[in-house]
C-alpha cells in the first residue's frame, strides 16, 4: 500500500469504525474494553487493528501482558483520527444550521447607495439557494440603522459609523467611498455643455438635502473652498419621488451618491452631468455588533454582500 498518496485512505477503503476503534484503544488501552464500547467482538476487533497496521506497514500498538499501548505510529494515527471525526460532527452541525438558515428570517438595515445595486445583487443570489428565507430590508439614514441596530431590531446593517462613540461594540469591515456627483433631467442644456466647473452651476436652481446633513454641508463647503457662496436657489428634499419630479418639471440640479445616480439614470430618469465634484461622502461599510451571534440565514446573507462588494468595488 503506497501511504505517501495523499487519498491512500480511499484505496485503503478506511472505515470509520477503525477511526472509532482507535479512540476506543486509546481511552482503554484494552481490546476487550474498546471492542465492548462499540458493540463488537473482540476477534473483530482485533482484525480490524490487523488490517490497518497491514496497510500502513507498522505496529500502531505494542500489545502488552495488560493490554495495549500506541506506538508512535499508533498515537499519529489516534490524534488524526479524532480530527476526522470532530470535523465529521462539525459538519453535521453546521448541516443542521444551514437548513434551519435556509428557512429563518434577516433583517437587515442599508443606506441609500448600496441599496442600489450592492444589496439587491447579495439577496438576489441568496434567493437562489434559500427560497424560504425572509429577508427584511429597512431603508434609513446610518444614525437611524445604528439605533436600531444596538437595540437588536437589525442582524447586521451596510451604512456609515458616524461618530467615536457609536462604535464601542461594534464590528465594521469597509466596503468603499461614495462620491457624489450632480443629475439633471434628460434633454436638460448643461448636458450640452463641455468644461463645466464649479462656477457655472453655482448659481443654478437646486434640490439639496437638508441644512444640517452630512452631504449638505459638503456640499456647501466645496463652493466655498473656491472662494463662491453656496446655491441659493435651493428645495430641500431627498423624498425621490419628489426629486425625480422637480427634475422632470425644471431646469433644477440635484445632488446625490453616484452609484445612486447610475441606477437612476441606467432608467433614463436622471443624467449625470459631465463634471467631477470634489465632494464625497465617509466611506460605508457591514456593521454589526460584536457580541451578536448571527443566524445561519444572517450569515448567508452576509456572505453574500461580501461577495458582491469584491465584484462591485
Amino acid at each position: 500500500m503506497d501511504t505517501t498518496n495523499p487519498n491512500w485512505f480511499l484505496k485503503a477503503r478506511l472505515k470509520t469504525r477503525q477511526l472509532l476503534l482507535l479512540i476506543a484503544l486509546d481511552d482503554y488501552r484494552n481490546i476487550h474494553r474498546a471492542a465492548e464500547e462499540l458493540h463488537m467482538t473482540q476477534p473483530a476487533a482485533s482484525k480490524q487493528v490487523k488490517d490497518l497496521e497491514e496497510m500502513l506497514d507498522v505496529r500502531l500498538f505494542e500489545r502488552l501482558p495488560r493490554g495495549m499501548e500506541p506506538t508512535i505510529y499508533g498515537e499519529t494515527m489516534i490524534r488524526h483520527a479524532r480530527m476526522a471525526l470532530t470535523s465529521l460532527a462539525l459538519a453535521h452541525d453546521d448541516i443542521v444550521a444551514l437548513k434551519a438558515g435556509l428557512a429563518g428570517q434577516v433583517e437587515v438595515g442599508v443606506i441609500m447607495a448600496p441599496a442600489m445595486a450592492l444589496l439587491p445583487r447579495a439577496i438576489a443570489r441568496i434567493k437562489e439557494q434559500a427560497p424560504l428565507l425572509r429577508i427584511g430590508v429597512q431603508l434609513e439614514s446610518s444614525n437611524v440603522l445604528l439605533d436600531k441596530l444596538k437595540h437588536g431590531a437589525l442582524d447586521f446593517m451596510i451604512g456609515r459609523i458616524l461618530d467615536k462613540e457609536d462604535s464601542t461594540g461594534l464590528i465594521y469591515e469597509e466596503l468603499s467611498e461614495e462620491p457624489a456627483c450632480a443629475v439633471v433631467r434628460p434633454g436638460h442644456p448643461l448636458l450640452e455643455r463641455r468644461g463645466l466647473t464649479l462656477e457655472d452651476i453655482a448659481a443654478r436652481p437646486w434640490i439639496l438635502p437638508s441644512p444640517g446633513s452630512i452631504l449638505r454641508h459638503r456640499f456647501d463647503m466645496m463652493f466655498r473652498r473656491v472662494g463662491l457662496p453656496p446655491p441659493g436657489n435651493v428645495v430641500d428634499t431627498t423624498a425621490i419621488l419628489v426629486v425625480t419630479a422637480l427634475l422632470q418639471q425644471t431646469d433644477a440640479l440635484h445632488v446625490m451618491p453616484q452609484e445612486v445616480a447610475q441606477y437612476y439614470a441606467s432608467l433614463n430618469v436622471m443624467r449625470i452631468l459631465p463634471i467631477e465634484l470634489p465632494c464625497k461622502m465617509d466611506a460605508f461599510g457591514i456593521i454589526r455588533q460584536q457580541d451578536h451571534l448571527l443566524s445561519p440565514g444572517a450569515d448567508l446573507l452576509l456572505t453574500a454582500v461580501r461577495a458582491a462588494a469584491a465584484e462591485i468595488y
